[in-house]
């Protein structure tokens, strides 16, 4: 009998970044910046300018301890030009401390403020010119190798579960690119190997630079309806064509998403009601659909279409399988009705009970 204990979202991020490894570190972290650039530089030259007028305070107040060696005194102009090079550790000569406190005070307490003023410098250099460069480089290196992909929308329980369930059925975790305003569920998808994108999946920019244009489908799991609907009918209008299947949380939105252009709309909650419900008297039933959905277990039911040495046979042919539903054209053939279909020809889609869940055609 099989179990399945099944972790919270916190449990399996810290489970997976206590053993992660260099091949299964993130492959893509972009984590959007709330600030404008002029605002990150205003600020930081602001705090570059507090520092200043500290240090400035500081050497003011201790001026007793310098020595000008050009005229022996030292107006305010020469504690603002003392203070300007030491600051930025030019160091001519003229103006040097004497006692020992201006030692200890230079020493102990400007330095530091010195080595976080460069700090300040480097970090605004990376962040504003650097970083952009290298994410620019790693985004257009990632677009280039997507096509025919998946992009999940939302990595919260149902995205992860959809997303392991696809690396399951051999889905490439190259071929996945999961999207969350999350930080700590797009660390967890990098755990798995897949590239993650730290932003707002509803932005049409965002999915755009998901090349959703060439996706093979969108799994929409953002754990809000109005976020779902809202991303599939930005993901509908940028790529008619794709597939997208979408979670919903109310069974009253399933006609929103339908009337939006989804192909398939799924309610993990209300399936999960009807399961609770048969649990209730038929646990062995319970186990058995777990048995049947998940690529772990020993039968699996499989769509696929008619392979050219299947073309002619009768659903009996295909034994050990078992054809449940044969989809032709724009009709769809039950069990019960599989002999008005004749034999089988090709482009027919069959939907078939079968013991080998990794057979998928």
């Amino acid at each position: 009998m099989k179990t399945h204990s099944k972790p919270s979202l916190m449990t399996q991020y810290q489970s997976a970044w206590g053993n992660k490894t260099d091949s299964n570190r993130p492959r893509m972290l972009v984590t959007p910046n709330g600030w404008s650039p002029a605002k990150i530089l205003g600020t930081r030259l602001l705090l570059v300018f507090f520092l200043f007028c500290f240090v400035f305070t500081l050497l003011w107040v201790d001026r007793d301890g310098l020595r000008d060696h050009a005229d022996g005194e030292l107006s305010f102009a020469d504690v603002v030009y003392f203070t300007m090079i030491t600051v930025t550790t030019v160091g001519y000569g003229d103006i040097v401390p004497v006692s020992t406190r201006a030692r200890l005070l230079d020493a102990l307490v400007v330095t530091p403020i010195r080595f976080g003023i460069w700090f300040l410098f480097l970090g605004t250099a990376y962040q504003l010119i650097i970083r952009q460069y290298m994410e620019e480089y790693r985004m257009a290196k990632l677009q280039a190798n997507l096509n025919g992909h998946i992009i999940v929308c939302g990595f919260g329980h149902t995205g992860l579960s959809a997303t392991k369930e696809l690396l399951a059925r051999g889905t490439s975790a190259t071929q996945i690119l999961v999207i969350d305003r999350l930080e700590e569920r797009v660390r967890l998808a990098g755990t798995l190997g897949i590239a993650a994108f730290q932003a707002d999946n509803t932005q049409e920019s965002v999915l755009r630079d998901a090349v959703i244009d060439k996706a093979k489908a969108v799994i929409i799991a953002a754990g809000i309806d109005d976020a779902n609907a809202l991303i599939l009918l930005t993901a509908r209008h940028l790529n008619p064509k794709v597939r997208i299947i979408v979670s919903a949380k109310e069974e009253e939105n399933v006609k929103l998403f339908k009337q939006g252009g989804a192909d398939a709309i799924l309610s993990p909650a209300t399936f999960g009601g009807y399961i609770l419900a048969a649990a209730v008297d038929q646990g062995h039933m319970v186990q058995y659909l777990d048995d049947l959905l998940t690529t772990g277990g020993n039968v699996a039911l499989v769509e696929r279409t008619v392979r050219p040495n299947e073309i002619g046979k009768s659903p009996a042919d295909l034994h050990p399988d078992l054809l449940l539903r044969l989809y032709r054209n724009n009709t769809m053939y039950p069990y019960l009705h599989l002999a008005q279909a004749g034999p089988l020809q090709r482009g027919d889609i069959m939907v078939l009970f079968t013991s080998s869940p990794t057979d998928t055609g």
